[in-house]
């Protein structure tokens, strides 16, 4: 192969560990080169944080001359030929250049090859089949360069047979043309998606989730959400989804917020569910604990920021809700209710700063009351009141209250 480019790699977290590895594997004289994403996130300007390796060398003698070099390597998949390389704190996947054989879905037969276009002609995407050396040295054994800066996401070879080797693939295809899609997708990738997204169902809830979260996470990945539902593949993942139009409110919202994407706010924007319905929903996916608790709490919570009942009221939920997600949940308003002024909202929460709660459970009890639960009673009552009053009660005030409110029997 001939390079086409060259990128610089300075930038590149985990470097100084990946050159000691790649030293490594040239023990034998054989060249091994950096793979998929690291070489194409550099070549768009974007951060490297996770660096692959390729290698002529099979898996054994990869794990030899690791060892000779003081490093520790892992048989994550050596069925596959893949070895992880650990240096440092950091970990490194190399893998064997492959051809496939026979193919079983994921459990494709591989062979090792000496052969760098074998190996390029196996990847899912173009984009992916990227290459390059210790000194920057890029090689494009299949045009990929070309569709990176096209914006054309594009499957290596034949459509259907990629999707055939891991139903997955049609899912990333989705994912990388929401982070770098820019051109119109391919017709027949496109059909191929359509004829296998039924088979979708025999993936697991955490690799569906897996590619689902992530293709949230694009800047904007309304494109790549509507052609899935126009070509009746979101069905097969997410039947909840009513419209996936309402996340362009969303996005403009969390720029003026200064929000990075979040998967799970805006997974809520393009549903309408109860919080009964969204714990299925959570749990058909397989959230983690504290995902699924936080959904819930986005698409049903406890109180709704609202735009037409002013500036107290809305406080009042900052104050309740906690200011995060009280900008969480008027952000998606907006995706649901673009036509409200939420932007209000936003500029109201930028601004306001509320006060602790003037008194404590001390106060109650050295007022003669020692029962706990009355003791709890009683601290509500009073903040509820501070609260109403839009704050504006100080500590003296709040004590005065305090004995009314005794007093009264309230």
């Amino acid at each position: 192969m001939q390079p086409v480019c060259v990128i610089k790699l300075d930038d590149w977290h985990g470097l100084a560990q990946a050159k000691v590895v790649m030293k490594a594997l040239s023990a034998a004289g054989s060249i091994s080169l950096f793979v998929g994403g690291c070489v194409r996130n550099a070549l768009l300007g974007e951060r490297v944080t996770e660096i692959d390796i390729a290698t002529p060398e099979s898996p054994e003698r990869v794990l030899t001359f690791l060892k000779q070099a003081g490093l520790r390597g892992v048989k994550t998949g050596i069925e596959h030929g893949t070895i992880t390389a650990i240096c440092g704190a950091r970990g490194f996947q190399i893998t064997t250049l492959r051809k496939d054989i026979e193919n079983f879905g994921r459990s494709a037969r591989v062979e090792f090859t000496l052969n760098w276009n074998e190996d390029a002609a196996r990847r899912d995407l173009t984009l992916n089949a990227l290459y390059c050396d210790i000194k920057g040295n890029v090689f494009d054994p299949l045009d990929g360069l070309a569709d990176l800066k096209a914006g054309r996401i594009r499957f290596v070879g034949n459509p259907k047979a990629r999707i055939q080797e891991d139903i997955l693939r049609l899912l990333r295809y989705f994912r990388f043309y929401a982070y770098y899609g820019t051109e119109p997708a391919d017709d027949r990738a496109l059909e191929a998606c359509r004829e296998f997204a039924p088979k979708i169902r025999k993936l697991s809830a955490e690799r569906v989730w897996g590619e689902l979260s992530k293709l949230f996470l694009a800047q904007d990945p309304t494109p790549a959400l509507g052609m899935m539902k126009e070509n009746s593949i979101l069905s097969y993942l997410l039947p909840e989804v009513v419209c996936c139009d309402s996340l362009n409110s969303m996005i403009q919202l969390e720029k003026r917020a200064g929000l990075q994407p979040d998967y799970l706010r805006r997974l809520a924007a393009i549903v309408d569910l109860c919080r009964d319905e969204a714990n299925i929903l959570a749990s058909r996916l397989k959230f983690s604990k504290v995902d699924r608790i936080r959904f819930c709490n986005l698409c049903e919570p406890k109180e709704q920021p609202d735009p037409q009942r002013g500036q107290k009221h809305n406080r009042a939920i900052i104050y309740r809700l906690g200011k995060g997600f009280f900008i969480e949940l008027s952000i998606l308003g907006g995706a649901k209710f673009p036509d409200k002024d939420w932007l209000s909202l936003l500029e109201l929460a930028e601004v306001t700063s509320l006060p602790s709660f003037p008194i404590k459970g001390s106060d109650v009890i050295s007022s003669g009351i020692t029962e706990g639960a009355r003791v709890g009673e009683i601290m509500k009552g009073i903040e509820t009141w501070w609260i109403e009053g839009d704050f504006s009660a100080d500590r003296q005030a709040c004590l005065r209250y305090l004995d009314y409110f005794i007093g009264a029997g309230i």
